[in-house]
């Protein structure tokens, strides 16, 4: 398996990436599920979505960024990395809010698809084949 270019490595990330947030989601589900219950498995639900949209919007900010000059990349993936930061201290203050949801699970499913993201964003980029000169 070989990748040459930005375009396909930031691809794979992508399908990869929910490849396995789908599986850690159904997983981490169904395990939630049978130690906590309902509340458990909304949890996990939860946990592998918010975990989704995160290595979504990385992928795509330098997949997007990629296309523009040095300055536009560079915006385009701070912009993205400030996104993220308000996104994610307002679903979790959201859903530290709510009731009915296992706080274990969410906390769980977000580590393992987290460490499982960075594994394949390292097995993906040592794949590539893309000159560092050109």
């Amino acid at each position: 398996m070989q990748f040459d270019n930005a375009k396909t490595v930031f691809s794979k990330v992508l399908k990869f990436g929910s490849i396995l947030i789908a599986g850690i989601a159904i997983v981490g589900g169904a395990i939630s599920f049978f130690a906590a219950g309902l509340p458990g498995l909304f949890g996990a639900l939860i946990g592998s979505s918010i975990a989704l949209v995160f290595v979504s919007l990385t992928a795509l900010s330098v997949l997007f960024g990629g296309k523009l000059n040095l300055g536009g990349f560079y915006a385009v993936v701070l912009g993205g990395w400030l996104l993220k930061i308000v996104l994610f201290i307002g679903i979790i203050a959201t859903v530290s809010k709510a009731d009915g949801l296992n706080r274990v699970a969410i906390f769980a499913t977000l580590v393992a698809s987290v460490l499982g993201s960075l594994a394949v964003d390292a097995f993906v980029v040592t794949k590539a084949k893309i000159p560092a000169v050109s």
